[in-house]
């Protein structure tokens, strides 16, 4: 009987070669990240990207992203972390800077491993990253210059207590109370947003 279990991705290096038939072709999975992947400013890659940078940040950068996770990033600290990204400037072309808001709200969560949709909406993280690319000139704009990135922490307690809906501001997050860090304080400040007696064991 066929088993139709989970697949789990594993890190994959680039050099992995395209066959036919076991036979090596000229491409590469390398070739196939470069021609799909090369455009980090475009919203749904530089969300991606912001992901990754988070997973960097906190150390879990070497297990691979899953695409329908309940979260993000899992801290090795046992943290469930939700990465936002938004930015000033897109690939498109703008009469002027777009305004900062990020997606907040709750959802019913997918289960890959049963393939069972949730039945209830729900925040499942227990923090928030907000990931701004805040460089504000296009000419310059360089999201792999991780200066041009400004992040944001919050607790998704803070959220809930303050019934935070679909989406929240800047101004909002300003507000709240949000930690504004550098990339380099950017894991200190998710271990502060969450202390260690609510972590997972």
């Amino acid at each position: 009987m066929a088993e139709y279990r989970h697949l789990k991705a594993e890190i994959k290096s680039g050099k992995e070669p395209i066959t036919v038939n076991g036979t090596h072709t000229e491409m590469k999975v390398l070739d196939f990240w470069q021609w799909a992947h090369s455009d980090l400013i475009s919203n749904s890659l530089r969300g991606v990207f912001a992901e990754y940078l988070v997973a960097s940040a906190v150390g879990s950068a070497g297990n691979p992203r899953e695409e329908w996770a309940a979260y993000d990033v899992l801290s090795p600290e046992g943290i469930r972390i939700e990465v936002k990204s938004s930015a000033y400037m897109q690939s498109w072309f703008q009469s002027k800077p777009s305004a900062i808001r990020f997606g907040v709200g709750e959802r019913r969560y997918w289960d890959p491993t049963t393939n069972v949709l949730g039945t209830d909406s729900e925040r499942r993280s227990d923090v928030y990253v907000f990931a701004l690319l805040a460089h504000p000139e296009k000419d310059t704009l360089n999201p792999l210059e991780l200066s041009q990135w400004e992040f944001y922490v919050l607790s998704r307690r803070t959220l809930d207590e303050n019934k935070i809906g679909q989406s929240i501001t800047l101004k909002t997050l300003e507000k709240l109370h949000a930690k504004k860090v550098k990339f380099e304080e950017l894991r200190s400040a998710i271990l502060s947003a969450y202390p260690s007696e609510n972590r997972c064991p």
